[in-house]
């Protein structure tokens, strides 16, 4: 069984692919279901966001082309669409990229703090399913060890930069002082509630809180003195919104370019600042092309990011020996695992022989054999059982010239006094 990751993310597809196999949280237990029932598939957890969609698996070495083929057949995408979007890794490469990515050193804005969270998610979406077993379940609790002890000594979260922000920052710049501004948040998730937060730091002046459902709204409204609508009454909210922020669950746009038309009608055409969060995305790309707009996608994000990065990029170098140390000890313990299922092996072939000649050796000593032969024989066959896989092992290795497993085999068998 081999551990690896596949996946699709920001840094190898645009918005317009990675919307395509995004995998939302209704469809998380349809999903892992399907995976699980692929050839050779032991362990799965899939983790779902904005930015990413990944599958970590313990599977056999099948499994890497099986999801590749699971991606295009899922979304109904043809077959190799997707193969360049695609990045790979497996053993101790997989486990260097999951602690990368809870630490926060794979993401969009650099060192944000909302990926841990999703991981954690992730992890109990995969409890819950029974999809995840002894390996991941280790590897994740040890991710969520490592990354918050790597967050804290690099100081990668000293300054306040995530996507969250990022888009308040980018608003700020655009409008300038926010205090006369009104604010429409879409949606009442994390990343919603950490907007609405880092507005009411920039002193913002209106917030209105727009949501499927309206005890979630109420209670997030409560938390940022807001006022809590339901999503029919978005059309009501839009003519009032200087800045709206949006990121819902929904698998279809829930603001069309004709809402958007609408509200700056009756704006008198005074300038409306969105940012869509969400992904698949919440607010109809055509909405660009309508004057007095300006709209931001995800990826839009990363040109202020870029202006914020100085200390991350300090701190994620500062962080990379502990990310080694953090994999080397995960590693040390698979590998413990798996040499205790080799030992395993072995021990139990070595007591089905030590049984069988034993017995052999038993009957031959009541039917009146020589005992010093009986005990001579009995070490010579044994002796020979033991070797004969291994040396059979040695002599195909040699003949395939495989250097690693000859020394590995003298190294394992070399005496401790030399």
């Amino acid at each position: 069984m081999a551990l690896f990751t596949i996946g699709i993310s920001h840094h190898t597809a645009p918005i317009e692919i990675r919307e395509k196999v995004a995998i939302t949280r209704t469809d998380y237990s349809s999903r892992v279901s399907e995976l699980c029932a692929l050839r050779g598939m032991e362990e799965v957890v899939i983790l779902g966001t904005c930015n990413r969609t990944e599958i970590y698996c313990l599977s056999s070495s099948a499994g890497k082309n099986d999801l590749i083929n699971w991606f295009h057949q899922a979304n109904g995408v043809p077959a190799g669409v997707l193969n360049k979007y695609f990045y790979f890794h497996e053993g101790e490469a997989a486990v260097r990229h999951l602690i990368r990515v809870a630490s926060g050193l794979d993401s969009l804005v650099l060192g944000e703090n909302q990926i841990l969270g999703q991981l954690k998610e992730a992890w109990q979406q995969a409890h819950d399913t029974r999809s995840m077993g002894k390996v991941l379940d280790r590897l994740f609790q040890h991710t969520f060890a490592a990354a918050k002890a790597i967050r804290n000594s690099s100081g990668i979260n000293d300054q306040p930069v995530s996507v969250a922000y990022t888009a308040v920052v980018l608003a700020r710049q655009i409008f300038g002082d926010l205090n006369s501004q009104t604010v429409v948040l879409v949606g009442a998730g994390e990343m919603i509630q950490l907007c609405g937060r880092h507005l009411r730091e920039q002193g913002i002046a209106k917030l209105l809180i727009v949501n499927r459902s309206k005890e979630k709204a109420e209670e997030l409204a409560v938390e940022l003195d807001a006022t809590a609508l339901t999503l029919d009454q978005l059309d009501e909210a839009l003519p009032d919104a200087d800045i709206l922020i949006s990121s819902t669950a929904s698998p279809q746009p829930v603001i069309s370019k004709q809402d958007i038309k609408s509200a700056l009608r009756k704006r008198r055409h005074r300038p409306m600042f969105l940012v869509d969060i969400a992904l698949p995305r919440d607010i109809e790309p055509q909405v660009a092309s309508l004057k007095d707009v300006y709209l931001y996608t995800i990826d839009d994000l990363q040109q202020v990011v870029d202006e914020n990065m100085t200390h991350r990029n300090e701190a994620a170098e500062s962080a990379l020996a502990d990310v080694d140390a953090a994999v080397n000890d995960f590693m040390r313990w698979l590998y413990g695992i798996r040499a205790a299922r080799s030992l395993q092996r072995i021990r139990r072939l070595s007591h089905a022989n030590e049984k069988d000649l034993t017995d052999k050796a038993l009957r031959k000593l009541n039917a009146g054999r020589d005992p010093s032969q009986v005990l001579q024989q009995l070490a010579s066959t044994l002796t020979n059982r033991f070797l004969h896989t291994p040396s059979k092992r040695l002599r195909e290795a040699a003949e395939n010239q495989d250097y690693e497993i000859l020394k590995a085999a003298d190294w394992l068998f070399k005496p401790d006094d030399e």
